[in-house]
């Protein structure tokens, strides 16, 4: 056994698993997460970025940890801005992939009998698919702009409203964007695609509120029993693809010039006091813009399609936040505040009470976690607490994790048992392509439910309410 089991939900990978690591390994599941992880080799991936110079504390792993492109997905690693690296393999190839739920305030006896028509009809609204192009025509100026401004280009052009920014990270906007260090190709691929939702595991649902654990929290959150929901989970896009694509062949020509070794040439990166460091997170951040803008559009698209069918309906934003993201943060070691870099490929942000970034509704109890389930299982709120910024970066778990590939998946069920198996639930299913529906099957990922149980009896978040699904809008 490769692991030392420390309490019920943590497991340290020893530095002696492998030649070259710096620090160890910090696992967060139980024994049904860790016999998985270990049938998938994510554990060499762990121990990989464990090697990468500079790295602080621990080379992390939530529970939904599996097998992704450089660093597993659901890594987490810090790294320190004297003498540590940033790796687009440490963010991944969907910049800014995230998720955001708006609040109906409408009961689910209102919604059910409309269901089959407003799932239709937000279909209809929000272009979904593979290479799917928006409704939105824009030129290379306003892209510009996008890339500068996030959700605050599309609040000013009149997708969503301003008090949607208080409730998105950086308040919808990555301040230190520069689009100039995005290529030309990045730029033509984002262009037409903008407000559209893609394809794969990026989704639209219709949820009600079956559970609430944290009455205190739920009520700050403006939660209750009952009520309708709306999650939306995209990213950035062909852009973002680009980016990711582009910087990874920068990153390899910077390890020969920096005299860089990695275990894996996937974790290819640059010293965060480079030009390189600088130019790929102008360029991120400009491709976070974009997913933050993204999203904004499609939630502005969800609220006209509702209105049409609850004229008085109000859909106010809970929060958006991202989980391929590198950023530039304050944490404490040692005693002592200081700056770091924190990677997150496929872990959510989970800031504490008090902490400066949230809004200030939100800084009594934390900030809005959104864990999304798979595709016909419950997705979870979750906010953050003191003990995930001291122990973790202020980092959790971001959804279900995988356990079949799309290949392994597609060879399951065929779509339209699977579409019955969903209907047979109360859950409408509505899908651009069968293919998806067929790659993304229940099955195919962790159960959700005990992902989150991980993280809330590590105590790095906590549980406020559940979601239960009751349409679903696939690309």
């Amino acid at each position: 056994m490769a692991l030392k089991q420390l309490d019920h939900v943590r497991w340290l990978l020893d530095k002696d698993f492998k030649a070259g690591m710096r620090v160890t390994g910090l696992i967060y599941g139980d024994s049904y997460i860790i016999q998985k992880l270990e049938k998938e080799g994510a554990l060499e991936q762990i121990a990989n970025v464990a090697c990468l110079p500079g790295i602080l504390k621990h080379s992390y792993a939530m529970p939904d940890v599996h097998w992704g492109y450089g660093f597993p997905i659901g890594g987490v690693a810090a790294f320190s801005m004297d003498d540590g690296i940033i790796s687009p393999g440490g963010v991944g190839y969907d910049i800014s992939c995230g998720v955001r739920v708006m609040l109906t305030f409408l009961d689910q006896d209102e919604v059910k009998p409309h269901i089959d028509e407003l799932t239709a009809a937000i279909f209809t609204k929000v272009p979904c698919g593979v290479g799917s192009k928006g409704a939105i025509k824009i030129g290379e100026s306003d892209l510009l702009d996008v890339l500068a401004n996030g959700a605050l280009w599309a609040v000013k052009k009149g997708y969503g409203t301003k008090e949607d920014l208080e409730c998105i990270e950086e308040s919808g906007r990555l301040p230190h964007a520069n689009a100039s260090y995005v290529s030309k190709k990045a730029l033509e691929r984002g262009k037409p695609q903008l407000g559209t939702l893609g394809s794969g595991n990026h989704f639209l649902e219709i949820q009600v509120i079956d559970e609430i654990y944290d009455e205190n929290v739920a009520r700050r959150f403006g939660l209750n029993l009952g009520q309708v929901t709306v999650m939306i989970h995209c990213g950035s896009r062909g852009l973002g693809h680009q980016v990711c694509d582009d910087y990874i062949k920068v990153m390899l020509r910077a390890m020969t010039k920096y005299g860089i070794k990695v275990p894996d040439r996937q974790l290819c990166c640059a010293p965060l006091k480079s030009q390189e460091a600088r130019e790929y997170l102008g360029a991120m951040q400009a491709a976070a813009n974009y997913a933050l803008a993204n999203r904004e559009i499609i939630g502005h698209m969800v609220r006209d399609v509702f209105l049409r069918f609850f004229p008085k309906a109000e859909l106010k934003l809970l929060y958006d936040v991202s989980h391929n993201m590198a950023h530039i943060e304050k944490h404490e070691l040692d005693g002592i505040i200081m700056d770091v870099c924190v990677h997150r490929k496929g872990a959510t942000r989970a800031f504490p009470p008090d902490h400066p970034s949230l809004p200030e509704k939100y800084r009594p109890v934390g900030q809005p976690v959104i864990i999304p389930g798979s595709m016909g299982t419950e997705s979870y709120i979750l906010v953050g607490t003191k003990r995930g910024m001291e122990e973790c970066f202020a980092s959790t778990c971001h959804g279900a994790g995988r356990v079949l590939s799309r290949k392994a998946a597609m060879k399951s069920e065929d779509a339209d048992t699977v579409l019955k198996r969903l209907e047979q639930k109360g859950i409408k299913v509505m899908a651009d392509q069968m293919g998806t529906i067929r790659e993304e099957i229940p099955e195919a990922y962790k159960d959700v439910s005990r992902v989150v149980d991980v993280v809330e009896k590590a105590g790095i978040s906590r549980k406020v309410a559940r979601l239960r699904p009751l349409a679903v809008i696939k690309g």
